[in-house]
C-alpha cells in the first residue's frame, strides 16, 4: 500500500483563540483593578465676610486700651507690640479690622485710652498714631 504524503503546509499562522482570551482576561483585570473616583458635589456656602446694613445698629461698642507703666497696649487683655517698637502696627491692625466693622455696621468707631500714672508720653503718642493709622478719629481719654 502506498502512503500518502501530506505537503507541508506554507501558511504560518498565529493561533488567534488564545490571543483573544489574554485580551479579554486584561481588560477584566483593568476592570477590576480600576478604582471609581466620586465627582464632588457642589456644596453651596458662603465664607464669612462684611454685611452691610441699611440702619445703624444701637450697640454701644468701644475698644478700652490700657497703656501699662512700661509703655505696653492692651486691649481685652492682650498686649499688643512690643513697649520698645517705633510704631504700634499690631494694634493698627486690629484697630483697622474694627474701624472696617463699625463701618460695615454704620457705627461710630470709639476708642477710650486708659494710660497708667506712670505711663510715658510717648507711649500715648504712638498709641494714638495707631489710631489715626487705623481710621478711628473718636478717641477719648477715661477719668
Amino acid at each position: 500500500m502506498a502512503r500518502l504524503r501530506r505537503k507541508p503546509d506554507d501558511r504560518v499562522g498565529i493561533p488567534l483563540a488564545p490571543m483573544i482570551d489574554c485580551v479579554f482576561l486584561l481588560l477584566i483585570f483593568f476592570m477590576v483593578s480600576t478604582t471609581l473616583e466620586e465627582q464632588e458635589a457642589d456644596l453651596s456656602f458662603e465664607l464669612p465676610g462684611t454685611v452691610e446694613t441699611m440702619a445703624p445698629l444701637d450697640i454701644p461698642d468701644e475698644q478700652v486700651i490700657e497703656i501699662r507703666d512700661d509703655g505696653q497696649a492692651v486691649v481685652n487683655d492682650y498686649a499688643y507690640d512690643r513697649p520698645a517698637s517705633t510704631h504700634y502696627t499690631e494694634l493698627a491692625v486690629m484697630l483697622g479690622r474694627y474701624q472696617a466693622a463699625c463701618t460695615s455696621t454704620h457705627s461710630e468707631a470709639r476708642v477710650t485710652l486708659a494710660p497708667a500714672d506712670g505711663t510715658p508720653h510717648q507711649a500715648v503718642v504712638k498709641v494714638m498714631d495707631a489710631c489715626a493709622r487705623a481710621g478711628v478719629h473718636d478717641v477719648q481719654f477715661a477719668q
